[in-house]
């Protein structure tokens, strides 16, 4: 008897031993890619977020973007990602004619997929990807519209747009207008992303409408420049500023009073999610049924002590 147990002893304890082995990094490796140029400098929270995310799994992770911004080059990126047979894809849907094919292509080949940032929950669906962690533009748009309304009684705007070929931007143009109450007409402009550019096209807009009650950027390349034009025309704090994203600037010109709000999105949970959801899929075969909207909230004055000293890697 006493053999035996020792015998059972021995084999449970081997077994106990085995069972960890099961649980450790198996040396994954996912790709994220996105629309963003090189210039883009709000996707350091996600490169952040995935390095952060990438160390606590025991995974690698690798970014990859189109150096221009160049959406036709990005879908050749998401080719070339699904041929180097990853064990998962974290991809943005920056314009889902130009990537449907090849994102729909990467799950037709077994490759499991997470969508984030641009593009919606439906799209995301169509391609047959697990899941889409972002925001829902429209929605962030539309909530930003009513509250300038609400806080200033705006009935007219300039939406600076600086990437104005990714859908997702246009839509947060429209929703901004119809919380507003008002067409989106030429109220939108396509500023670029050159810092210069920028702000003389918003002066320009600015002379030709000096009756605009309201602007809104849609992150710190339209809004820094923004903010430069308005210091220059003498005009900082006198016309209504909502903006998306966060950055250091942005950070200090909501703390002065020149910018009412920014929208946060959240980046660092669109980096940093997918790659544990992706990593517990590979090894134990969980995924959550939804998908996760990472935004949007409200930055004002009244909570921007609590979030901007990790403006640019965590916020």
């Amino acid at each position: 008897m006493k053999k035996q147990l020792l015998a059972l002893a021995a084999t449970a304890l081997a077994f106990g031993a085995m069972l960890p082995a099961a649980a450790q990094a198996e040396g994954e490796r996912f790709v994220l890619i996105s629309h963003a140029p090189d210039s883009d400098s709000w996707w350091n929270t996600i490169k952040n977020a995935i390095n952060v995310a990438g160390d606590q799994m025991d995974v690698e992770v690798e970014y990859r973007n189109p150096a221009s911004g160049d959406l036709a080059d990005m879908a050749r990126i998401v080719q070339q990602a699904t041929a180097s047979n990853p064990d998962g894809i974290i991809v943005t849907i920056a314009d889902y004619d130009v990537l449907s094919g090849p994102v729909a292509d990467a799950v037709a080949k077994g490759i499991p997929v997470i969508t984030i940032n641009s593009g919606t929950e439906e799209q995301s669906k169509q391609l047959g990807a697990m899941m889409h962690i972002g925001q829902p533009e429209y929605t962030a748009g539309k909530l930003a519209g009513e509250r300038a309304k609400k806080e200033s009684g705006a009935e007219s705007f300039v939406c600076v747009n600086h990437y104005i070929t990714n859908p997702a931007s246009v839509e947060r143009c429209q929703g901004f207008a119809d919380g507003l109450g008002v067409e989106l007409g030429d109220q939108m402009i396509d500023s670029g992303m050159d810092p210069s550019e920028v702000k003389s096209k918003v002066m320009a807009y600015l002379n030709a409408h000096p009756d605009t009650g309201a602007i809104l950027t849609l992150g710190p390349n339209s809004a820094e420049p923004t903010l430069a034009a308005l210091d220059e025309m003498g005009q900082s704090g006198e016309v209504y500023f909502g903006t998306f994203d966060l950055s250091t600037a942005i950070a200090d010109a909501i703390k002065a009073g020149t910018i009412n709000f920014a929208i946060d999105q959240q980046p660092y949970l669109q980096g940093y999610l997918p790659v544990v959801l992706l990593t517990n899929y590979a090894r134990y075969g969980v995924m959550p049924s939804n998908s996760i909207n990472s935004g949007p909230g409200f930055t004002t004055k009244d909570n921007i002590e609590l979030v901007e000293k990790y403006a640019g890697q965590y916020r």
